[in-house]
């Protein structure tokens, strides 16, 4: 009795989805490189070669050598190793920022797009007025009045960042209430904090996820950039926008005194964006609703 060929889709079919579900290439090296940072974050002073904090003014300023391999500044200091140790005030600030900013904004944004009338008012009438707001010059003002330093401005850019995560949050629930799923937990008499929470939630958490990637990488700037202006970390740090600020000046003597963490900071937030919207993309591919 002779058998029927069917065809082989199976295998094909598996092998597809097991392609899909691999990271590209480019989303592979900035996994890598934010692995990377990681370790240079928690154990920035035991990797560096160099006490980043030490003066050598009998070696003053240099070039790259193999001595010093992105040479010296004006002190004498190892800029390879206050590039290392500056990861750790280049991620925790910003890391802290996008938390606080996903923790406040989720819950405002879902409580604004789930409950509207006033509810939704008055948290979307706070949102319009701080957008209104320009940002980076309230951080200035503020932390150059408070005269707080580094934690103070991931502070108030932690309160600034909570409105954009607010505003895209309600808009994703919005988005999801006239859904079915909505309306037959509704009808069922779910309790409406377990509807917002374990049955919308987890189909705006893919936005949620990749605005927060997205934060990350705008607080690292910003705070980069209030270190620049003096607002960030104190005088000496090793801190990549405060590195950046002290060593403009050495562009024509030693560039990679002022390159290298204006590198680094480029590099990270353009890394985060790229997980983040893999993540996303994975995440909607993947499909949560319930």
């Amino acid at each position: 009795m002779s058998g029927i060929a069917l065809p082989a889709e199976g295998g094909a079919e598996f092998k597809e989805r097991s392609k899909r579900r691999r990271p590209p290439l480019l989303v592979i090296i900035c996994l890598l490189i934010m692995l990377g940072i990681a370790v240079m974050a928690a154990f920035g002073n035991a990797v560096a070669p160099r006490d980043a904090m030490a003066q050598h003014l009998d070696v003053g300023l240099t070039r790259p050598s193999w001595t010093y391999l992105f040479g010296t500044d004006t002190f004498g200091r190892d800029i390879f190793s206050r590039v290392i140790v500056g990861a750790r005030a280049a991620v925790v600030g910003p890391a802290v920022v996008a938390l606080i900013s996903f923790a406040v904004g989720n819950f405002l944004g879902l409580n604004a797009g789930y409950f509207g009338g006033r509810t939704d008012s008055l948290i979307m009438r706070w949102v319009d007025l701080m957008l209104a707001l320009p940002g980076l010059l309230v951080a200035v003002v503020v932390v150059g009045a408070v005269g707080g330093g580094y934690w103070m401005a991931v502070l108030v850019l932690a309160v600034l960042f909570i409105p954009f995560d607010t505003r895209v949050i309600r808009g994703a629930t919005l988005e999801q209430m006239p859904r079915p799923y909505v309306e037959a937990a509704v009808a069922a008499g779910v309790p409406r904090r377990r509807i917002m929470l374990l049955h919308i939630w987890p189909n705006v958490s893919a936005t949620a996820l990749a605005n927060t990637f997205l934060l990350f990488a705008v607080a690292l700037v910003a705070l980069s950039g209030l270190s620049f202006l003096g607002f960030g970390a104190g005088p000496g740090s090793p801190d990549w926008g405060l590195m950046l600020a002290e060593n403009r000046t050495l562009l024509f003597i030693n560039p990679w005194a002022a390159l290298a963490p204006a590198a680094m900071i480029v590099i990270v937030a353009t890394s985060i964006n790229l997980i983040g919207d893999w993540v996303y993309e994975r995440m909607t591919a993947r499909g949560v609703t319930r």
